[in-house]
Formats: C-alpha cells, structure tokens, sequence
C-alpha cells in the first residue's frame, strides 16, 4: 500500500527488497511493543483463569496456570498491517503468504477458544485431531493450489524441486487412463504440500512448549528462508534456488514476521507473561511451509527447521511405540520419560532456560548447514 504508494510518486527507494523488509520489521516490532503490555491485560481480563495447563506436562508447569494465551493474535496483526503497508500490492505470492497465515491461524484460533471456554486439562482438550487435520488439509489444498499457479513457466506444472538442477514435472509421469482420461502423478503433489506445511504447522504447534522456545527456534529458520528469496530473486548468486523474482513481494512479508516474532519474545521469555497459542503457533507453521514453497526450497527450510522436526518426531515415536507395545504385551512402554523431547529433559532435572538454549544453538547449527546446501547443493 504504502510501497506502491511512495513508487508511484516517483520514490524508488522503496522499490528495493530490503527496504521493504527492514520497513515492515520495523513496524511489525514496534507494534508489538508498543501495544504488548495493553493486549496482556486486555487477555488477562476477557479470559479469567488463563490458558488450563495440560496433565501431560511436567509438574514444574503447573505454576504456569493462570497465564493468558493467544499471544499469536497480536503477532498476526502486526504482521497483517506491516505487510499491507510495505509489500507490493499487485504480487500474488505476498498474499498466498499472508492467506496462510489467516487460514492456519483461524483453526489455530478455534483449538485455543475450545481449550480456554472448556477449561480442561486434559490433554486433548481442543479441536479433535482428525476434524483439525481435516480442516488444515484443506487449507493445504488451496494453498498448493495458488503455489502452482504462481510459478514462471520454465517451472513445469505441479512439480517437487531438489535444487535448481533436479526437478520432477509430476505432470508429465502418466500411469494409464481412467474412461480415456490420461492419469498422472500431479496428485502426488498436493500430497507433498500437505507433508510440507501442515508438517510445518505441527512442528511449530508442538515445539511451543517451554517460555520463548518457538520464538528462539523460529528465527534462525527464517534467516534461511530471507536467504533462500535474495538467492532466488537474483541470479547466480546460489546454486540451489530457482530463479522466482515473482516471489519479491516476500521480503516485506519476511521481514513483518521476523518483527512480529521478535517482538514477541520480549514478552515470552521465561518467565513468559503470555503464551503464544495455537493461533501463532499453528500460524506460523503453516507459513513457514507455504513460503518454503514459494521459494521451491522445502528440503532446504525441513533441514533448517531440522530442531522443529525432532521434537515433532518425538512425540509421533512416543505415540507409537506407546500403541504398538500396549498391542502387544498389553502394556504400553515409553521411549522417553515424557514427550516432546523437551519435557524428557526436564524429567531428567534440566532447567526450563537451559533446554531452551541449547535448542536455539541446535536450531542455528541446522539453519547453517541449510545454508551450505543453499549455496553448494
């Protein structure tokens, strides 16, 4: 808005893609402290007892209860108003951007005003698994839809793409005819999106666990992706990005959710006065996921968030290993103390603050070997 705005009054400067981003930072931040403290109280009023802490987690959380939630709805406005002032209005791709973030923070708004109304404690006390994964495949559906739609045409129809030299026009793969319609693998596509951003919306939503985790773990990954979009909306500057230039709109975007996150943190670290909610949580995710694939870099931001997704696995392994020994010997055995794996350590006698810590340079050790596979790949 304000971008197209200042360009078309003859101010280039914010043509550029950084200053769109540093500018959309900037705002996203400053929102997020200046109103901060207000939404807190606001939350703290409308919503009683605050956030029940589940039975499935560590006594030491049960200090916890009584903190708001939702923290995620002011993360999401300012990123809605920073982008819409800073991005280019005309760009598809910026709003297939923001369009995830709404779809995946509505059912993300949906489980927490479940969890909040009913007050349960019990672990599964939001939206049902299968009703929120249906809802979320949808989103995923059109999502992977738009994506497709978006690419150059030197980009072959609904393909998966590992690195700028290997792609798989899933198109062109025929299988046979169904009444004389030729039948392809296009379909493994949406399947592969599906994989991609609502595993990304799962990590996400499982790793905000402890005070400031997510946060602290979100932002290296968006590093990689900042870097993945300069690489594909310039050439030869990395060997694994396709060049997109349709996907510049994209630093504006970037850049509200790097401020909004941050800005966030200043009120989650330990001892956080707010939680983040599924309504960020599952936001951001379900974001992190479209842009990857935006930028056709999906196996890059997977290793990036490499930390997201062990603690996601942990608990899939939990979960299964639980089921498959019940089945068996009639009673269920557990890998670890209690899952995620972070809750396993805090079993074990680790403190809050040094989990957190040592997965943030976890995070950022995977975020840098992304970037080596950016460039070398």
């Amino acid at each position: 808005m304000l971008t197209d705005f200042m360009i078309s009054r003859g101010i280039h400067f914010f043509a550029s893609g950084w200053t769109q981003f540093a500018a959309a930072f900037g705002m996203a931040f400053l929102i997020m402290i200046v109103f901060g403290r207000t939404f807190i109280r606001f939350m703290h009023k409308i919503q009683g007892k605050g956030q029940p802490i589940s039975e499935n987690v560590p006594l030491e959380h049960r200090k916890k209860a009584g903190t708001p939630s939702m923290g995620g709805i002011l993360i999401l406005v300012a990123i809605f108003v920073a982008s819409l002032l800073f991005m280019p209005m005309h760009n598809a791709t910026g709003w297939i951007a923001l369009s995830s973030l709404l779809m995946f923070g509505i059912i993300g708004f949906a489980d927490d005003y479940k969890k909040i109304s009913s007050q349960s404690k019990k672990a599964s006390n939001g939206l049902s698994p299968s009703l929120r994964l249906g809802l979320e495949a949808i989103c995923v559906i059109i999502l992977a839809y738009l994506i497709n739609k978006t690419m150059p045409g030197y980009v072959p129809n609904l393909s998966i793409v590992l690195g700028s030299s290997i792609e798989l026009p899933l198109d062109t793969w025929q299988i046979g005819y169904l009444f004389g319609i030729p039948l392809t693998l296009g379909f493994l596509y949406y399947v592969f999106a599906y994989f991609v951003i609502c595993g990304s919306a799962n990590a996400t939503n499982i790793t905000d666990g402890l005070d400031g985790m997510l946060s602290k773990l979100y932002l290296p990954v968006l590093i990689v992706l900042v870097v993945a979009l300069y690489g594909a909306t310039r050439t030869g500057f990395m060997d694994a990005v396709i060049f997109l230039p349709e996907t510049s709109a994209l630093y504006a975007v970037l850049g509200a959710v790097f401020g909004g996150v941050l800005g966030f943190l200043w009120f989650n670290s330990k001892p956080a006065s707010i939680f983040m909610g599924d309504v960020g949580s599952l936001a951001l995710g379900g974001f992190m996921g479209t842009v990857a694939m935006l930028l056709k870099s999906e196996i890059i931001m997977g290793v990036a968030a490499g930390m997201m997704v062990l603690i996601l696995l942990s608990s899939f392994v939990q979960t299964m290993f639980f089921k498959i020994t019940r089945k068996i010997t009639g009673t269920g055995k557990r890998i670890f103390l209690r899952a995620p794996i972070h809750h396993h350590f805090e079993e074990l006698g680790w403190n809050e603050t040094k989990i957190v810590d040592r997965f943030f340079v976890l995070s950022i050790l995977f975020s840098g070997l992304a970037l080596i596979l950016l460039k070398f790949a």
